[in-house]
This record gives C-alpha cells, structure tokens and sequence, in this order.
C-alpha cells in the first residue's frame, strides 16, 4: 500500500521517555505519602493518559482514588523541566524521517500534553518533521487516544491511506477505530504480542524496517 500521511505515536516509537517518566512518577508519589516503585515496574504504565496510570498505582497501593490530581501535579513539578533533559531519540528514528520527510505528510498524535510534547521534539531537532503535533491540554484528563487521533487525522488532512505508528494497545486501537492501518513498533514500551493481540496490521522491529514498509 501506498500511504500519503503517516501519524506518529511519540514515547516509545519517536523517544525513549522512560528515565523522564518513571522518575517524576517516584517524585510524585513520595511527595503524596506514597511507596515509590522500581522504574521497571512503572514502565508498562507509560502510553496512556497520566491520570490513568496514577490510578493504576493508587489501586495497587490500597491508596485514595482522590489523590490523583495530586500526584499529576506533583509529576509536573519534576517533569517539565525533566521531559527535556531526559528524554532521548530512539536509535535510528531520524533518519527514518529524513527519509520520509518530503514524499508523505507526516504527524504526531500522542496522549502527552501538547505543552510537554513540542518542546521534546524540538530540543531533539525532530519538531522540523512534523507538519504538527496533537495531544490533549494539560487542562484534559484522560483523553482517549482514539479522538486524539481522530483530531490528528483531521489536521493531516491526507488524500489518500494514512498509517498510525505506535507501540502500545492504544495507539493500534486509537488507529483502528478511525480507519488507519496500524504499525505496532516491537522497540518501544509494549511487547510484540500486546500489538499483536490489539490487531495491529504490521510488526517492524527496526526503524530501518519502518522506512520500508513505508516507502
């Protein structure tokens, strides 16, 4: 198949965000009262909305549902500045876009804040890529991948197949749900049968692979 855009998932398949996320998770917690995790443990958490992975944590910690906001709030203390310090780009992944640069239209859609997302990408030179980047407000709690995608197909406004790229369940779901053939990524933070079982069309286990599939 020929694609005319291509929607890109951000952690995971763009950067490697977890050193960034894991520790402003500890951060948030301790600071609430509650028992840091070992990094590993909090890495399956990473893909979906923020609010949803505090609850998670909260749920296995016995802890109050209420304490949500809280831990969000105190995560954004460490992490705006840490999302630009710690995060780094994923082997390989730039010269995929220089190779698709020009030839598809090219977006990211993400459940990470707008507000933390384009500053990634730009202190990793990767913002020049992108016609744009989608993600929720940090006003938003849980927005769905699925209608962040649906807003990023909108802005690409590709004539023609359109392909979402992601690592996690939600971004082969997100994909599906509005049309899209979906590419599951075997480097990021979901395992292969994760993708796999969510349906995704293609497993690449490269981004060299990436680049053929969509070329």
């Amino acid at each position: 198949m020929r694609f005319a855009g291509v929607l890109f998932d951000l952690d995971g398949v763009l950067v490697d965000s977890r050193v960034a996320i894991s520790r402003s998770m500890n951060h948030a917690l301790r600071a609430c009262g509650l028992e840091a995790w070992p990094e590993e443990r909090l890495h399956p958490l990473i893909g979906p909305p923020l609010h949803d992975a505090f609850g998670e944590v909260l749920a296995q910690q016995g802890g109050d549902p209420d304490l949500v906001d809280a831990c969000v709030a105190r995560y954004r203390e460490r992490y705006t500045t840490a999302c630009v310090e710690e995060t780094r780009a994923n082997a390989g992944i730039a010269e995929t876009l220089v190779e698709l640069t020009g030839r598809l239209a090219l977006g990211v859609a993400t459940s990470k804040p707008e507000a933390y997302a384009v500053p990634i990408l730009e202190t990793l030179d990767m913002a020049r890529f992108f016609a744009f980047v989608v993600g929720p407000s940090l006003d938003a709690r849980g927005e769905p991948k699925t209608r962040t995608v649906a807003r990023a197909l909108e802005a690409l406004g590709a004539a023609g197949p359109v392909a979402m790229v992601g690592d996690r369940l939600h971004d082969v779901v997100a994909g599906r749900a509005n049309g899209l053939t979906t590419i599951g990524v075997t480097w990021g933070i979901g395992s292969e049968a994760e993708l796999r079982d969510a349906g995704a069309d293609h497993l690449v286990e490269s981004p060299a692979e990436l680049t053929v599939l969509l070329g």
